[in-house]
Parts: C-alpha cells; sequence; structure tokens
C-alpha cells in the first residue's frame, strides 16, 4: 500500500539487554513471539516495547484478550508509566449476542461465531488505528476458541498476513496455559522469546530469557538472566569474554609490602587474576586489600565486591590494622558493594562488575570470597563457566583481579568448596603452623604463570600494622599436605623485637 511506512531500522524494545542479545531489536514489518509461563514479564516485555515506540513518535496498540484496561493501567502505573500518551488499549471483549443464551445458536458451535468475531475485531481495531507496532495479549484465548492445530494455524497466519499490509511489528504473547506443545507460532513468527521463572530452594525467585529464532539475524544464544523491578524489566546478556580486547601495557602492581612482592617475584601483573586459599581466619581478606590500598595511593581505582562479611564489621575489622576503608570510599577511589548470594543472580554481578570496570575505569578488583559467588550459583560447572567468562573479560581489560577462597576446616587434608586454581593466573596459599608451642602463619605461592616467583615459605603476621612478613624459611615439613610442621632452630621466626 502506498501509504505503508518502511523503514529498515530495527524496533528497539527499550530493555537494553534485550536489544543487546537481539542485535538492536526486532526487525520491523514482522510478527514475534514472547512466550513463558503467568508471571515471568510478558507483559511487562509489551509494555516497555509499546512505550520505547511512543517516545519515538509511533502508534501503538496494546491488543488485550486476557486482561482487562483497568488491569493494563494499573500494572503500568506500578512501574511509574502512563499509557495515555501514544498508546492505544483495546479491550477485547464477546460480543453480546455471545454472553446471551437465549441469542445463541445451536446450529454452529459458538467457539466457532466467537473466534470469527474475535478476529473481526482484532483487524477492525488494526485499519482504524494503523498502528506501527502492535502488542496481541494473549494467543491462549485464541487458542482455546480454535480448538484444533489446523484452525489456529490458519487463524495466526491470516493474522500475520493481515498486519503485514501495513508493515506493522507485532509482538504476540503466549502465557503457555493452552498447550505447551503447540510450536505452530514457532514456525510462524519471525523470533521467538522465552522467558522463565525459576523458584530455587532459598531466596527469591531467578528469572531468565533466551531467544529461541531470530530469522536472518545473529543473535546472543544461551540463557541470559532476567529481573523485574520497579521500572521495568531487566535483561542481563551472558557475558563473552573474546568481544572485549583491549591493548594495555602490561605491568607489575606492588602490594606495597616488600617482602611479599619478593615472594611474588616482584608483584602481580595487570591483566591477570590472583587467587588467595586458605582456611578461615588466615587473612585472605586483609591479603586482597593490601593491593586496593597500593592501588589508590598510585593514584588508580579500584572495586571491592564483598560476598560474606557486612560491611560495617569490615570497616570496623580494617581499621582496627590501620586501614581506613570508609575514607577510600567517601574519596571515590574505592568502590565498594555488598552482595547478597541470595538475591542477586550470577549475570547481575557479572554486568555489575562490567559496568565498574568499563564505566570507572577501575584496575584492581577484588571479589570475596568465591564460596559467596558459589551460593549463588549451586551449580559448579555454570560458576566454573561463568568466572572463565568474567576472569577472562577482566584480564582482557586490563584489570588485575583478586579472588579469595575459604577452605574447609582448619588444618589437616583441606578442600576448597569449588576448585578454580586452574583459572587463576597466580594462587597464593595460606596456611596455620605450630612452632615453639604457638599457632603462626605461613605463605607461599604455588602458582604463576606471568613470572618467576619465590618458592619459599614466608611467616607473616597480621597485628595493628596490617599484615607483617619474614625472612624465608627452610625448616617446614608438610606445608602441601594442609600441616605444615616447622622443624628449624626458631631463629628466623617473627619475634616481638621484629615488629
Amino acid at each position: 500500500m502506498s501509504s505503508v511506512k518502511i523503514r529498515a531500522d530495527k524496533a528497539k524494545t527499550g530493555i537494553w539487554g534485550l536489544d543487546n542479545i537481539l542485535s538492536g531489536g526486532f526487525t520491523r514489518g514482522h510478527v514475534f513471539l514472547a512466550e513463558g509461563a503467568p508471571g515471568t514479564g510478558k507483559t511487562t516485555v509489551a509494555l516497555q516495547f509499546l512505550l520505547e515506540g511512543a517516545k519515538a513518535g509511533e502508534k501503538c496498540l496494546y491488543i488485550t484478550l486476557s486482561e482487562t484496561e483497568r488491569e493494563l493501567r494499573d500494572g503500568a502505573r506500578s512501574h511509574g508509566w502512563s499509557l495515555d500518551d501514544g498508546i492505544e488499549v483495546f479491550e477485547l471483549l464477546p460480543p453480546e449476542s455471545l454472553l446471551d443464551s437465549e441469542q445463541q445458536q445451536s446450529l454452529l458451535y459458538s467457539s466457532d461465531l466467537e473466534l470469527g468475531e474475535t478476529t473481526k475485531q482484532i483487524f477492525e481495531a488494526v485499519a482504524r488505528t494503523r498502528p506501527d507496532r502492535v502488542v496481541l495479549d494473549s494467543l491462549s484465548e485464541i487458542r482455546l476458541l480454535a480448538q484444533s492445530s489446523l484452525r489456529y494455524r490458519r487463524q495466526i497466519l491470516a493474522i500475520k498476513h493481515y498486519f503485514a499490509q501495513f508493515n506493522t511489528t507485532v509482538l504476540l504473547l503466549d502465557d503457555l496455559t493452552a498447550d505447551v506443545a503447540d510450536k505452530t507460532v514457532h514456525s510462524v513468527a519471525h523470533g521467538v522469546l522465552r522467558l522463565e521463572e525459576l523458584a530455587p530452594a532459598y531466596g527469591a525467585e531467578r528469572r531468565r530469557a533466551r531467544v529461541i529464532k531470530y530469522r536472518g539475524v545473529k543473535f546472543r544464544g544461551g540463557y541470559h538472566d532476567v529481573t523485574i523491578t520497579t521500572g521495568g524489566l531487566n535483561v542481563f546478556p551472558r557475558l563473552v569474554a573474546s568481544e572485549y580486547r583491549s591493548n594495555f601495557t602490561r605491568n607489575k602492581v606492588s602490594s606495597g609490602i616488600a617482602e611479599f612482592d619478593l615472594l611474588l617475584g616482584g608483584g602481580v601483573e595487570t591483566g591477570s587474576s590472583t587467587l588467595i586459599l586458605g582456611p578461615a581466619g588466615t587473612g585472605k581478606s586483609l591479603a586482597t586489600i593490601v593491593f586496593v590500598v597500593a592501588a589508590i595511593k598510585r593514584g588508580e581505582k579500584a572495586a571491592l565486591f564483598v560476598f560474606d562479611e557486612e560491611l560495617g564489621l569490615l570497616f570496623s575489622r580494617m581499621k582496627g590494622l590501620g586501614i581506613d576503608l570508609e575514607e577510600m570510599q567517601r574519596s571515590g577511589n574505592l568502590v565498594i558493594e555488598q552482595v547478597d548470594a541470595a538475591e542477586l543472580t550470577p549475570g547481575e554481578f557479572a554486568h555489575r562488575v562490567r559496568k565498574r570496570v568499563d564505566e570507572d575505569q577501575i584496575k584492581t578488583v577484588v571479589i570475596d570470597s568465591l564460596n559467596g559467588y558459589q551460593a549463588a550459583m549451586p551449580e559448579e560447572n555454570s560458576l566454573i563457566l561463568h568466572m572463565h567468562e568474567l576472569l577472562q573479560y577482566l584480564n582482557r581489560r586490563g584489570a588485575a583481579t583478586f579472588m579469595t577462597v575459604a577452605q574447609h576446616g582448619l588444618v589437616g587434608d583441606m578442600k576448597a568448596p569449588v576448585d578454580v586454581t586452574y583459572l587463576a593466573d597466580t594462587v597464593i596459599l595460606l596456611r596455620y603452623f605450630e612452632a615453639i608451642g604457638t599457632v603462626r602463619r605461613a605463605v607461599s605461592i604455588i602458582k604463576k604463570r606471568t613470572g618467576a616467583h619465590e618458592s619459599t615459605i614466608r611467616e607473616y603476621r597480621i597485628d595493628g600494622r596490617g599484615l607483617t612478613f619474614g625472612a624465608p624459611l627452610d625448616g617446614f615439613q608438610g606445608v602441601l599436605r594442609g600441616v605444615p610442621i616447622y622443624v628449624g632452630e626458631g631463629r628466623p621466626l617473627l619475634q616481638e623485637q621484629d615488629l
């Protein structure tokens, strides 16, 4: 038709993450399907899709068969949206004659009349408004009226061809309540978006999205974490580290402690990851924070993501060791985020890290600890894949990343809940040992991909000055078994007069 507006650009959904995985949005003039069980966010996606169109000056139409206009407007209002500007809501009600039992015909099935009348009303609403974007909610009502797969497919094809006359971008919603196994619309639609909701054993519900099909477009496959908050639906695209490459000068960064740097062969490299292993109380968090302090002293910014410890306690504990994290935070040099593993999805966490590194130009990142991160992802295989992509991304952005893992037990054959040692470029091992009737701490480097390091074991102490390291000790046995025993003469151990 001569009056049809042909626009080559894509119809953005108004959801940044969804547009990202759709390679820019929905191809104009085609029919798309958003399916999912009730509560997965289909209506929210549909409203954001229309609001984005209205913002661009397009005519938008919401045809609702299952929800009343009042319910729809109330739902939009809960997100702070108004449907008054640029969006027409058409509430499709069955004709009164079909609701009146006295006027129902006995020679024809009422479903035949209802289906024909429903389709007629849809076509009339579209012809009247000639919209650029249309949402049809929901297909379950049409499927129930059609009663057979053949009639249902014909009806969907009729709707598709009718919309094509106006070059309208159509989003069909399906709540999967009528027939989950029926894939009729999958074959007819230009693209299919699946929304899912999962209920973990503990914590808030988890949502995710997946593009099942998108003709002629290379989309981002796989599952992507989704959240619904006041203000709409958020999609966090799955992180693909290979897409992020940057040129940076790889250099060593200091811990600010000469003996620690010697043990590390001069420090750790930018664009590398460091894992600190040890039982509870060995000072893993402190070992990462000394690198944060050193980075800030160099004039850089750092980010600290805390899973396990309450921030007030962390601030108080570090202040007792001579480190004022609150002041660093107030100055804007340190970003500290408390992460609730029961509420935050792994995809959202990766998005937060990316945002800090990209927008704030942060070059030192601490994740404390992976035990808490694992709690957000009970499936170990998924955790390994998430960590692999996140660490690769950080390495390629030139960041120095530090992670901690608390091992089970205090002495003996200790094990970590998840083995990520092969992912890290440097692995620092912290241990307790007994010498001369006291419990002490020892540190050793068991792996460093980016250069040489000391193969020795050094004692260290935690006190009001933070970390203090001693000279290399050569009188140890059983360090790797988890029960270091000092059999030396005692002279090289840290003494009170050394502090």
